[in-house]
């Protein structure tokens, strides 16, 4: 969450950051400061109360020892009268916390300096593109051919499963998916420092709280409900991204200074209920309610962040360099950036089947919006310090297995494998 002391010196800056967001929230800090100016007067109302009690309380026991007895027993009245207004004030503070925290959790990050304020995605700048356009002296198919007449993914049986938007990998397809998992993990742990880890799918509320998944996107979650018991519906959710759990491993922790910085990968499914909501089909990649993903995350000093963002995105941009796969890096305006991130990179590989490109990761610095939320700090010289946190995708499975098998294929139908992916794969080409 915003940093409240950053609002009451500053609210009109906050407010102008906050309106050049899509959802223009600005108007809310008015709110929270009317809030904010409430509660402290009833903290400082209680306190010169708890300071006159105390005070009336040492001068009762004097009272009493000089037998002043109907002079105490009306101080001890006092007492009670000043004990049972501190209790209505603080039922008051607490609600009133309440509230605060309320507005507070439902802000979004505040986009840092350097983003340019736009209204969607037409209003992003592209920084590189690395590589050209593969070209063919054919028709380049789609996947969904390709998967169909190489037997990699079987969409009509996925959907018979589970429904539009999910899918089955078989034969090869299943190979090649694990085959990119395994090389991305020996990728991040092996050449870029990451410590992998293998979190639970399923997470506690605050986890989706922490990382700004929630309240904001309750609605697209999928909620678990232990058997028949629909009173545990929503005590779990099955995670986004991995980003939900791994993200939260230190929170409401302390960290020495010397621990940072931490930098996690983790390979998991990931499940958005929203994916399919405009029209997903029974075919296709593109849009899905079940993928896998690699996660990258950072925990990192305040004054490393934004140093640290650039080696992210090229941590993953790495990736589709090794797959020969050609790229595009966006920027992502304030008008269509994340709800937690305050500068987000988007990183987009061409799909010659689609004649398009298709965002693979997304690298964002949340600076200490997401620490703040699940109260991670670290201790440093100067006091205790809520650290940066940093997410992004190296890389999303589906759209790289949908680039790399339409920039890869050949005349005859097969796909040439990667180098790098050959010893995974145990082939140089897939082919039927």
């Amino acid at each position: 969450m915003i940093d409240i002391k950053r609002i009451r010196e500053n609210p009109n800056a906050v407010a102008e950051r906050l309106n050049s967001r899509q959802g223009k929230d600005g108007h809310r800090i008015a709110e929270l400061l009317e809030l904010d100016e409430r509660r402290r007067k009833l903290l400082s109302e209680v306190e010169d109360l708890k300071a006159l009690r105390n005070k009336a309380s040492k001068e009762i026991g004097s009272l009493m020892a000089q037998g002043k007895r109907d002079e105490a027993e009306a101080r001890k009245a006092e007492v009670r009268e000043q004990g049972d207004r501190i209790t209505v004030i603080d039922a008051q503070v607490k609600e009133i916390d309440g509230l605060r925290d309320e507005v507070l959790l439902a802000l979004p990050n505040l986009p840092h300096e350097s983003v340019p304020v736009g209204k969607d995605e037409h209003d992003n700048p592209e920084l590189r593109q690395w590589g050209e356009k593969p070209s063919f002296d054919f028709e380049p198919k789609p996947h969904t051919d390709l998967c169909e007449s190489l037997g990699l993914i079987d969409f009509k049986r996925g959907a018979k499963l589970s429904g539009s938007g999910f899918l089955l990998y078989t034969g090869m397809g299943a190979r090649l998916e694990r085959a990119l998992a395994q090389f991305l993990l020996d990728l991040h742990t092996g050449e870029h420092g990451y410590t992998e880890v293998s979190p639970p799918y399923v997470v506690q509320r605050d986890c989706m709280v922490g990382v700004g998944q929630f309240p904001k996107f309750v609605d697209q979650a999928y909620a678990v409900q232990e058997g028949l018991d629909e009173s545990t519906r929503g005590n779990l959710y099955l995670i986004p991204t991995a980003e939900a759990p791994v993200a939260n491993i230190h929170r409401e922790e302390i960290l020495r200074e010397d621990e940072l910085p931490k930098y996690y990968c983790a390979f998991s499914p990931c499940f958005r209920a929203e994916a399919g909501a405009a029209g997903v089909g029974t075919r296709g990649m593109i849009r899905v309610h079940q993928f896998e993903k690699v996660e990258l995350i950072k925990v990192v000093k305040p004054e490393h962040g934004y140093d640290e963002l650039e080696k992210m995105t090229a941590n993953a941009e790495k990736v589709l360099q090794l797959l020969g796969l050609h790229y595009r890096v966006i920027l992502l305006c304030t008008g269509d950036m994340g709800f937690a991130s305050a500068k987000t990179y988007d990183i987009e590989v061409w799909a010659p089947g689609q004649n398009s490109f298709l965002e693979v990761s997304s690298c964002s610095n949340c600076e200490d919006y997401q620490s703040r939320r699940m109260n991670l700090r670290y201790k440093s010289e100067a006091g205790t310090v809520f650290p940066h946190l940093l997410n992004g995708s190296g890389t999303a499975l589906a759209r790289l297995f949908v680039a790399l098998i339409e920039t890869h294929q050949r005349a005859d139908g097969s796909i040439r494998v990667p180098e790098p992916l050959r010893p995974y794969m145990k082939t140089d080409v897939i082919a039927v």
